[in-house]
């Protein structure tokens, strides 16, 4: 190992980390779906030759993949390592959305390279891309009444997609003959490959300028240093166990809530989860793989220790006990496509709820906590072509010690954004008649929650299926420290003019569409954090003034009178 100064490591982790978000930006850059290109749902990063384990990962990827992909690398040496995976070669590049090798849902596609150094791999480069279709029961994947994984799409183990730098084109049409709107396809997948094209140059360029042993010694002792850095705030809490519970509506089948249970024992330097009491196994779609569960974790510790640098090191003093024989680890055949859009940002709810009793000034109340997956896959007379659109939504964030909750923010597990409405009226046959900010939808509290978003879209041609999977129809985001819930999600279906709303409320598949129909979608508010009585009247008044609250709520909520 060689010795590293201060400077040398720093600069060292930044080049590290700017190689991912150069990954990341020529991901987004080159891809050819909304979802990708606009909304940034993807995420790209390194990782370790020997166990798979996080090196460094690009600031503006979706934060639920840093457990997620460093589990599905892992996963990939070893099936190398048993003969069940073909070993790689130098310009090979895998394929994999199998759930249940460390995955999330199906359309959450990862590729995974192996970067050559003197005829031995010196480390992995992977990334992630949501993919707006993979085949199965409805277009978009997102089957809200699905009672097994074959019904949600196509499942890929780990394949050369790549061989050699060339595309395989008999796997590559294996994936078109099963999945919608196929012929676009090839634009993200060359885009993901490039990225970690791009990747492997800027990788190559630091390892030629500081040397490959400087720089395996800086890896080394950045894993050291994080682990040491989660383990001294952790230590900064008081020795025991917290506890708290968050519900999923229903899992899209059962019209019953789902239980996540958690204990979290905190003694010395370390935090242990235990889930133990959480629901069974469940029949729809809300079940959770056991690598989205510790990415969901791990996500919203850093969410309450964001100075601990990305690395595998940051996870070594977190343990999470596998929580099996509940829905969230989830076994083959479980349908899991609600799995890390949604359960994995109620584990993350329930993770907050219980270290805010921990660390009052430094957790938040709970965020809307629902991505919002809205599928809609039709045929647009005009163009003479089929289309699949994705749409994700934001929501409040819950208010904390110091300020209010953030209005339309992105979702707990990830910084994916809405795609702009102008691109998503240019893509598909709709219009949006409405796409506002949902006032009043923040819980009141000393610090009240950020509002979440109104919007209404309309078909304007041709024929359409529509599906949801979202969550908190039921229950609103939790307000903490007597700070009250925020609004509830709900999701309206307007076919000839007549309303519908989902017996599941925020969770339905295949609902036909035509032409002047509409979907109306109102996302939850964050919770409140603190006693609503306790907030300064003047910031009463001027939420009325900005049409946030009404009179009569001001007065009801807060206890506070406005002319």
């Amino acid at each position: 190992m060689t010795s590293l100064d201060a400077i040398t490591l720093s600069v060292i982790q930044a080049a590290l980390q700017q190689v991912c978000d150069e990954m990341d930006l020529t991901f987004s850059r080159a891809a050819f779906s909304p979802v990708i290109a606009e909304a940034n749902d993807r995420s790209d990063g390194i990782y370790s030759a020997v166990d798979g384990a996080l090196i460094a990962q690009g600031a503006g990827g979706l934060p639920v993949f840093v457990g997620v992909m460093q589990y599905s690398t892992k996963t990939l040496i070893e099936m190398i390592r048993d003969g069940r995976c073909l070993p790689p070669e130098p310009g090979d590049i895998y394929i994999v959305n199998d759930p249940y090798l460390g995955g999330t849902h199906l359309m959450d596609v990862r590729f995974v390279m192996p970067v050559y150094r003197g005829g031995e791999i010196f480390c992995w480069l992977s990334n992630t891309g949501h993919w707006p279709d993979i085949g199965g029961a409805v277009p978009g994947g997102f089957s809200a009444s699905a009672t097994a994984v074959e019904q949600e799409g196509l499942r890929l183990p780990p394949v050369k997609l790549f061989k050699k730098g060339g595309l395989d084109p008999e796997i590559y049409a294996i994936i078109c003959s099963n999945i919608r709107i196929a012929d676009q396809r090839i634009g993200d997948i060359k885009a993901q490959a490039a990225a970690l094209l791009v990747g492997q140059d800027r990788l190559f360029e630091i390892l030629d300028r500081y040397g490959d042993e400087t720089v395996v010694s800086a890896i080394a002792e950045l894993r050291k240093r994080a682990a040491e850095q989660m383990a001294a705030h952790i230590s900064t809490i008081e020795d025991g166990v917290y506890c708290s519970k968050a519900y999923v509506d229903s899992d899209g089948v059962v019209d019953v809530p789902l239980v996540i249970s958690l204990a979290v024992e905190k003694q010395g330097r370390t935090l242990t989860f235990d889930f133990a009491g959480s629901s069974p196994p469940c029949a729809g779609p809300m079940n959770s793989v056991l690598a989205t569960t510790l990415s969901s974790v791990y996500l919203a510790m850093r969410h309450i220790f964001p100075e601990v640098p990305i690395s595998a090191g940051a996870f070594e003093p977190l343990i999470v006990k596998r929580p099996e024989g509940t829905f969230l680890d989830a076994k083959y055949p479980r349908p899991v496509s609600g799995c890390a859009a949604e359960v994995s940002q109620r584990i993350a709810e329930a993770v907050f709820a219980a270290m805010v009793r921990a660390l009052p000034e430094k957790v938040t109340a709970a965020p809307a906590g629902s991505s919002g997956n809205f599928a809609l896959g039709g045929h647009d007379p005009s163009r003479g072509r089929d289309y699949v659109m994705y749409q994700i939504s934001g929501g409040g964030y819950g208010g904390n010690s110091s300020h209010d909750g953030l209005t339309n923010g992105c979702s707990t597990i990830g910084i994916s954004k809405s795609p702009p409405v102008e691109v998503m009226e240019q893509a598909y046959p709709v219009l949006y008649r409405h796409y506002a900010l949902r006032e009043g939808s923040g819980g009141a509290g000393k610090r009240r929650g950020g509002f979440g978003l109104a919007y209404e879209v309309e078909i304007l041609r041709g024929e359409a299926r529509a599906s949801f999977v979202m969550d908190h129809g039921r229950f609103g985001p939790q307000g903490v420290l007597g700070g009250a819930d925020g609004a509830v999600n709900t999701v309206t279906v307007f076919r000839n003019g007549e309303p519908h709303v989902p017996t599941h409320l925020s969770k339905e598949q295949d609902i036909p569409l035509q032409a002047g129909d509409r979907v109306r979608v109102r996302t939850p508010g964050g919770g409140g954090y603190g006693d609503p009585r306790q907030r300064d009247p003047e910031l009463v008044r001027r939420d009325v003034r900005l049409g946030y609250y009404t009179a009569e709520q001001a007065r009801d909520l807060f206890g506070v009178a406005v002319d």
